[in-house]
């Protein structure tokens, strides 16, 4: 089911649902110029669909949310619009967050804390942005993408954002599911593109802080977020676990997607014993 829910500032956040409102929900946050369609092996998992509502957002600027103009430097507005999200998914919730997805996360959690979360998954994810910053260490993809990736001129962007989708997967992924991620990173607007980077975060103290269950996936041959940025989220967040997955690139869920439903499955599984 496609639905929408207003997050901060009225904007309005397409979301993709699949499951029973009844059951506990895991919300899935998507990474930089993406879309949740990058979580379809997941929103088609009937394990998953059976036990659990699976709750996908498109982030403001992205997918079939709305586009505001401003706004994507403001914590305040990233925390405001996840916020909107795990009301709409019933918290408290898993919450799945992968490459820049990460951000919003620690956004949340530096406004709300760990209210109305049950548990986190950081998948690929960045925590933190600006230079220096372990937590947004970047891969060599991304570094040879930008600052190409951020131009209007079809031109000069087309050939960097296609390098960049052919470096998220360290072996070739299904040809319509490559052509999707392309094309969501075409239908981000190039200003909204380049506003996502335009900011610093240092987030060592919000993971310090995190006093929920976490996981870290990270493959160990992602070109997009180095694995170091992983490590750090996992060194910082007081008992999490992490999953290195060994020879998988910038795409776990989808590149080892069976390892990483049973991976989520089971951490999930864990939060309900609990």
């Amino acid at each position: 089911m496609q639905t929408e829910v207003v997050g901060g500032g009225g904007v309005r956040l397409g979301v993709r649902v699949v499951g029973a409102e009844q059951s506990r929900p895991i919300v899935f946050v998507h990474g930089w110029a993406q879309s949740s369609l990058a979580f379809s092996p997941q929103l088609a998992d009937p394990g998953l669909a059976e036990r659990y509502r699976l709750v996908a957002v498109d982030l403001r600027g992205h997918g079939t949310s709305d586009v505001p103009v401003e706004g994507y430097d403001d914590p305040g507005l990233w925390a405001a619009d996840l916020a909107a999200v795990l009301e709409f998914a019933g918290a408290p919730a898993i919450v799945v967050a992968w490459s820049y997805g990460g951000l919003v996360l620690t956004d949340y959690l530096r406004v709300h804390g760990t209210e109305g979360i049950a548990g986190i998954v950081l998948a690929g994810a960045i925590t933190e942005l600006g230079r220096g910053r372990p937590g947004g260490k970047v891969g060599q993809a991304m570094r040879a993408a930008l600052p190409d990736a951020l131009s209007e001129d079809i031109a000069v962007a087309l050939p960097a954002l296609t390098t960049l989708c052919d470096g998220m997967a360290s072996r070739p992924v299904p040809g319509a599911l490559a052509q999707a991620l392309l094309g969501s990173c075409l239908s981000v607007p190039p200003a909204v593109r380049a506003a996502l980077f335009r900011r610093e975060v240092d987030s060592a103290d919000v993971l310090a802080a995190v006093d929920v269950p976490a996981l870290v996936i990270h493959g160990t041959e992602d070109a997009v977020v180095d694995v170091s940025a992983g490590e750090y989220a996992a060194g910082k967040i007081v008992g999490a676990r992490g999953r290195w997955f060994q020879g998988v690139g910038h795409l776990p869920f989808v590149e080892e997607a069976a390892e990483f439903t049973s991976a989520l499955r089971q951490f999930a599984g864990g939060l309900l014993a609990r």
